[in-house]
Protein backbone atom coordinates (compact mmCIF):
# COMPACT_ATOMS: atom_id res chain seq x y z
CA UNK A 1 0.00 0.00 0.00
CA UNK A 2 1.43 3.37 -1.08
CA UNK A 3 2.01 6.08 1.47
CA UNK A 4 0.19 9.29 0.57
CA UNK A 5 2.28 12.14 -0.75
CA UNK A 6 2.08 15.46 1.08
CA UNK A 7 1.37 18.86 -0.45
CA UNK A 8 4.93 19.81 0.37
CA UNK A 9 6.21 16.89 -1.73
CA UNK A 10 3.94 17.91 -4.61
CA UNK A 11 5.31 21.45 -4.39
CA UNK A 12 8.90 20.17 -4.39
CA UNK A 13 8.24 17.93 -7.37
CA UNK A 14 6.58 20.74 -9.35
CA UNK A 15 9.46 23.11 -8.63
CA UNK A 16 11.91 20.61 -10.09
CA UNK A 17 9.59 19.73 -12.99
CA UNK A 18 9.16 23.39 -13.94
CA UNK A 19 12.82 24.42 -13.64
CA UNK A 20 14.41 21.12 -14.74
CA UNK A 21 17.12 21.89 -12.19
CA UNK A 22 17.57 20.82 -8.59
CA UNK A 23 19.61 23.95 -7.91
CA UNK A 24 17.06 26.42 -9.29
CA UNK A 25 14.20 24.49 -7.70
CA UNK A 26 15.95 24.60 -4.31
CA UNK A 27 16.41 28.35 -4.66
CA UNK A 28 12.72 28.78 -5.48
CA UNK A 29 11.76 26.72 -2.45
CA UNK A 30 14.29 28.49 -0.23
CA UNK A 31 15.97 25.25 0.81
CA UNK A 32 19.29 23.49 0.30
CA UNK A 33 19.74 21.28 -2.77
CA UNK A 34 20.70 17.96 -1.07
CA UNK A 35 17.47 17.69 0.94
CA UNK A 36 15.47 18.45 -2.21
CA UNK A 37 17.30 15.78 -4.17
CA UNK A 38 16.67 13.33 -1.34
CA UNK A 39 12.98 14.28 -1.24
CA UNK A 40 12.52 13.57 -4.97
CA UNK A 41 14.32 10.25 -4.61
CA UNK A 42 12.01 9.35 -1.72
CA UNK A 43 8.97 10.22 -3.83
CA UNK A 44 10.16 7.91 -6.58
CA UNK A 45 10.73 5.13 -4.05
CA UNK A 46 7.28 5.69 -2.53
CA UNK A 47 5.51 5.61 -5.90
CA UNK A 48 7.77 2.90 -7.29
CA UNK A 49 8.62 4.61 -10.61
CA UNK A 50 11.14 7.12 -11.92
CA UNK A 51 9.77 10.62 -12.37
CA UNK A 52 12.70 12.28 -14.15
CA UNK A 53 14.97 11.32 -17.01
CA UNK A 54 18.48 12.26 -15.93
CA UNK A 55 22.13 11.56 -16.51
CA UNK A 56 24.42 14.10 -14.85
CA UNK A 57 21.47 16.48 -14.99
CA UNK A 58 17.73 16.33 -15.50
CA UNK A 59 16.83 15.96 -19.16
CA UNK A 60 13.07 15.61 -18.90
CA UNK A 61 10.08 13.97 -17.27
CA UNK A 62 9.21 10.33 -17.65
CA UNK A 63 5.70 9.36 -18.70
CA UNK A 64 4.89 8.85 -15.01
CA UNK A 65 6.38 12.25 -14.25
CA UNK A 66 4.20 13.94 -16.88
CA UNK A 67 1.07 12.42 -15.35
CA UNK A 68 2.15 13.37 -11.84
CA UNK A 69 2.85 16.96 -12.89
CA UNK A 70 -0.70 17.42 -14.18
CA UNK A 71 -2.25 15.80 -11.12
CA UNK A 72 0.04 17.66 -8.71
CA UNK A 73 -0.99 20.98 -10.26
CA UNK A 74 -4.67 20.07 -9.85
CA UNK A 75 -4.11 18.88 -6.28
CA UNK A 76 -2.33 22.06 -5.19
CA UNK A 77 -4.90 24.25 -6.92
CA UNK A 78 -7.71 22.36 -5.17
CA UNK A 79 -5.94 22.66 -1.81
CA UNK A 80 -5.56 26.42 -2.29
CA UNK A 81 -9.23 26.66 -3.26
CA UNK A 82 -10.23 24.66 -0.15
CA UNK A 83 -8.27 27.04 2.08
CA UNK A 84 -9.77 30.08 0.38
CA UNK A 85 -13.32 28.71 0.68
CA UNK A 86 -12.77 27.79 4.33
CA UNK A 87 -11.53 31.30 5.02
CA UNK A 88 -14.55 32.83 3.23
CA UNK A 89 -16.92 30.51 5.10
CA UNK A 90 -15.28 31.46 8.38
CA UNK A 91 -15.87 35.15 7.73
CA UNK A 92 -19.46 34.67 6.53
CA UNK A 93 -18.71 35.43 2.88
CA UNK A 94 -20.20 32.13 1.71
CA UNK A 95 -22.65 29.64 3.15
CA UNK A 96 -26.35 29.91 3.85
CA UNK A 97 -28.69 31.75 6.19
CA UNK A 98 -32.31 31.04 7.17
CA UNK A 99 -34.16 34.28 7.86
CA UNK A 100 -37.65 34.77 9.23
CA UNK A 101 -39.59 38.03 9.17
CA UNK A 102 -42.89 39.50 10.28
CA UNK A 103 -45.11 40.76 7.48
CA UNK A 104 -44.74 44.42 8.46
CA UNK A 105 -40.97 44.21 7.86
CA UNK A 106 -41.57 43.73 4.13
CA UNK A 107 -42.61 47.36 3.74
CA UNK A 108 -39.41 48.91 5.00
CA UNK A 109 -36.78 47.03 6.98
CA UNK A 110 -36.47 43.73 5.11
CA UNK A 111 -35.70 45.13 1.62
CA UNK A 112 -33.06 47.51 3.00
CA UNK A 113 -31.44 44.86 5.17
CA UNK A 114 -31.38 42.15 2.51
CA UNK A 115 -30.04 44.50 -0.16
CA UNK A 116 -27.23 45.70 2.13
CA UNK A 117 -26.31 42.13 3.07
CA UNK A 118 -26.36 40.84 -0.51
CA UNK A 119 -24.12 43.70 -1.61
CA UNK A 120 -21.43 42.62 0.86
CA UNK A 121 -22.10 38.85 0.76
CA UNK A 122 -23.44 37.95 -2.70
CA UNK A 123 -22.40 34.30 -2.43
CA UNK A 124 -24.48 33.55 0.68
CA UNK A 125 -27.66 31.61 -0.08
CA UNK A 126 -30.66 33.13 1.71
CA UNK A 127 -33.77 31.20 2.71
CA UNK A 128 -36.57 33.63 3.64
CA UNK A 129 -39.78 32.73 5.46
CA UNK A 130 -42.60 35.01 6.55
CA UNK A 131 -43.89 34.08 10.00
CA UNK A 132 -45.34 35.72 13.13
CA UNK A 133 -42.96 36.41 16.00
CA UNK A 134 -43.89 33.39 18.12
CA UNK A 135 -43.37 30.96 15.24
CA UNK A 136 -40.00 32.53 14.45
CA UNK A 137 -38.82 32.20 18.04
CA UNK A 138 -39.87 28.55 18.14
CA UNK A 139 -38.06 27.89 14.84
CA UNK A 140 -34.91 29.64 16.07
CA UNK A 141 -34.86 27.64 19.31
CA UNK A 142 -35.36 24.40 17.36
CA UNK A 143 -32.62 25.23 14.82
CA UNK A 144 -35.05 25.55 11.92
CA UNK A 145 -34.21 29.23 11.51
CA UNK A 146 -31.03 31.21 12.11
CA UNK A 147 -32.35 34.74 12.63
CA UNK A 148 -35.69 36.46 12.70
CA UNK A 149 -37.03 39.94 12.16
CA UNK A 150 -39.57 40.02 14.97
CA UNK A 151 -41.94 42.39 16.75
CA UNK A 152 -41.05 43.11 20.38
CA UNK A 153 -41.61 42.30 23.13
CA UNK A 154 -40.65 38.63 22.87
CA UNK A 155 -42.82 35.87 24.34
CA UNK A 156 -42.10 35.51 28.06
CA UNK A 157 -39.65 32.85 29.17
CA UNK A 158 -37.25 33.02 26.22
CA UNK A 159 -35.18 36.04 27.21
CA UNK A 160 -32.31 33.91 28.55
CA UNK A 161 -32.10 31.95 25.29
CA UNK A 162 -32.74 34.59 22.65
CA UNK A 163 -30.58 37.63 21.86
CA UNK A 164 -32.14 40.70 20.26
CA UNK A 165 -30.94 43.81 18.45
CA UNK A 166 -33.58 46.52 18.08
CA UNK A 167 -33.74 47.82 14.51
CA UNK A 168 -36.72 50.18 14.33
CA UNK A 169 -38.65 51.93 17.09
CA UNK A 170 -42.08 53.19 16.15
CA UNK A 171 -45.67 52.99 17.41
CA UNK A 172 -49.11 51.72 16.52
CA UNK A 173 -51.86 53.75 14.84
CA UNK A 174 -55.58 53.14 14.53
CA UNK A 175 -56.84 51.59 11.30
CA UNK A 176 -60.49 52.55 10.73
CA UNK A 177 -62.89 51.75 7.86
CA UNK A 178 -62.97 54.74 5.54
CA UNK A 179 -66.80 55.02 5.74
CA UNK A 180 -66.86 54.93 9.54
CA UNK A 181 -67.66 58.22 11.35
CA UNK A 182 -64.40 57.93 13.30
CA UNK A 183 -62.47 58.08 10.01
CA UNK A 184 -63.22 61.77 9.52
CA UNK A 185 -60.47 64.30 10.20
CA UNK A 186 -57.79 61.77 9.37
CA UNK A 187 -55.00 64.21 10.16
CA UNK A 188 -56.26 64.68 13.71
CA UNK A 189 -55.21 62.21 16.43
CA UNK A 190 -57.96 60.12 17.97
CA UNK A 191 -58.21 58.98 21.58
CA UNK A 192 -57.69 55.27 22.01
CA UNK A 193 -60.76 55.29 24.28
CA UNK A 194 -62.87 56.34 21.27
CA UNK A 195 -62.43 52.81 19.92
CA UNK A 196 -63.86 51.19 23.06
CA UNK A 197 -67.27 50.37 21.61
CA UNK A 198 -66.02 49.25 18.22
CA UNK A 199 -65.56 45.67 17.00
CA UNK A 200 -61.83 44.89 16.89
CA UNK A 201 -59.70 42.86 14.53
CA UNK A 202 -56.66 41.39 16.28
CA UNK A 203 -54.15 38.63 15.74
CA UNK A 204 -54.27 35.55 18.01
CA UNK A 205 -52.33 35.91 21.25
CA UNK A 206 -50.27 32.82 20.47
CA UNK A 207 -48.86 34.31 17.27
CA UNK A 208 -47.37 37.38 18.94
CA UNK A 209 -47.97 37.19 22.69
CA UNK A 210 -45.71 40.13 23.53
CA UNK A 211 -47.35 42.63 21.18
CA UNK A 212 -50.80 41.19 21.91
CA UNK A 213 -50.24 41.86 25.62
CA UNK A 214 -48.96 45.38 24.86
CA UNK A 215 -52.15 46.21 22.94
CA UNK A 216 -54.44 44.84 25.65
CA UNK A 217 -52.50 46.74 28.31
CA UNK A 218 -52.84 50.00 26.33
CA UNK A 219 -56.58 49.44 26.01
CA UNK A 220 -56.84 48.74 29.73
CA UNK A 221 -55.08 52.02 30.47
CA UNK A 222 -57.64 53.74 28.23
CA UNK A 223 -60.41 52.16 30.34
CA UNK A 224 -61.74 49.30 28.23
CA UNK A 225 -61.22 45.75 27.02
CA UNK A 226 -61.42 45.41 23.22
CA UNK A 227 -64.28 43.35 21.82
CA UNK A 228 -62.63 41.00 19.34
CA UNK A 229 -64.88 40.45 16.31
CA UNK A 230 -62.34 38.92 13.91
CA UNK A 231 -58.88 37.38 14.19
CA UNK A 232 -56.18 37.35 11.53
CA UNK A 233 -52.48 36.55 11.66
CA UNK A 234 -50.90 38.97 9.19
CA UNK A 235 -51.09 42.77 9.41
CA UNK A 236 -51.95 43.04 5.72
CA UNK A 237 -54.90 40.71 6.28
CA UNK A 238 -56.02 42.70 9.30
CA UNK A 239 -55.98 45.91 7.26
CA UNK A 240 -57.93 44.17 4.51
CA UNK A 241 -60.62 43.19 7.02
CA UNK A 242 -60.72 46.77 8.27
CA UNK A 243 -61.23 47.94 4.68
CA UNK A 244 -64.13 45.50 4.45
CA UNK A 245 -65.77 47.30 7.38
CA UNK A 246 -65.49 44.42 9.84
CA UNK A 247 -63.86 46.42 12.61
CA UNK A 248 -60.98 48.61 13.75
CA UNK A 249 -57.41 47.62 14.55
CA UNK A 250 -54.05 48.90 15.73
CA UNK A 251 -51.28 48.49 13.17
CA UNK A 252 -47.66 49.69 12.85
CA UNK A 253 -47.34 53.38 11.95
CA UNK A 254 -45.39 52.54 8.77
CA UNK A 255 -48.73 51.65 7.17
CA UNK A 256 -49.75 55.27 7.71
CA UNK A 257 -47.14 56.31 5.12
CA UNK A 258 -48.96 54.62 2.25
CA UNK A 259 -52.54 55.03 1.12
CA UNK A 260 -54.86 52.03 1.35
CA UNK A 261 -58.29 52.13 -0.26
CA UNK A 262 -61.05 51.70 2.27
CA UNK A 263 -58.89 52.42 5.33
CA UNK A 264 -58.00 55.58 7.23
CA UNK A 265 -55.07 55.60 9.63
CA UNK A 266 -55.18 57.92 12.64
CA UNK A 267 -52.58 58.68 15.25
CA UNK A 268 -53.54 57.91 18.85
CA UNK A 269 -53.71 60.27 21.79
CA UNK A 270 -54.78 60.18 25.41
CA UNK A 271 -54.54 57.36 27.95
CA UNK A 272 -52.85 54.20 26.70
CA UNK A 273 -50.97 55.98 23.93
CA UNK A 274 -48.58 55.94 22.30
CA UNK A 275 -48.54 52.17 21.89
CA UNK A 276 -44.91 51.22 21.19
CA UNK A 277 -43.96 48.96 18.31
CA UNK A 278 -40.35 47.80 17.96
CA UNK A 279 -38.89 45.62 15.25
CA UNK A 280 -35.73 43.70 16.09
CA UNK A 281 -33.38 40.99 14.97
CA UNK A 282 -33.59 37.87 17.13
CA UNK A 283 -31.27 34.86 17.23
CA UNK A 284 -30.34 32.04 19.58
CA UNK A 285 -27.68 32.96 22.12
CA UNK A 286 -24.49 31.01 21.52
CA UNK A 287 -25.09 30.66 17.79
CA UNK A 288 -21.82 31.79 16.20
CA UNK A 289 -22.64 30.87 12.60
CA UNK A 290 -20.38 33.15 10.51
CA UNK A 291 -23.16 34.11 8.09
CA UNK A 292 -25.40 34.98 11.05
CA UNK A 293 -22.72 37.17 12.62
CA UNK A 294 -22.21 38.91 9.26
CA UNK A 295 -25.97 39.49 8.98
CA UNK A 296 -26.14 40.97 12.48
CA UNK A 297 -23.24 43.31 11.66
CA UNK A 298 -25.12 44.41 8.54
CA UNK A 299 -28.22 45.05 10.63
CA UNK A 300 -26.31 47.21 13.09
CA UNK A 301 -24.92 49.32 10.22
CA UNK A 302 -28.23 49.54 8.30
Amino acid sequence: MYRMLSLRQFQQFLAVAETMSFRRAAERLNMAQPPLTAAIRQMEETIGVRLFERTNRITGLTAAGEVLREEAQRTIAQAERAVALARRAGTGEIGSLRIGFVASAVRQLLPILIAAFREQHPAVALELEEAPTARQIAAILNDRMDVGIVALPLPSGVEHRIAVQTMVKSHLVAAIPARHPLASAADTPIALAALADQPWILFPAGEGPGLHSTILHACAEAGFTPRIAQRAVQMETIIGLVAAGLGVALVPSLFNKTSREGVVFRELTGSGSPVPYETALAWRKGNHLPTLEAFIRTGIRA
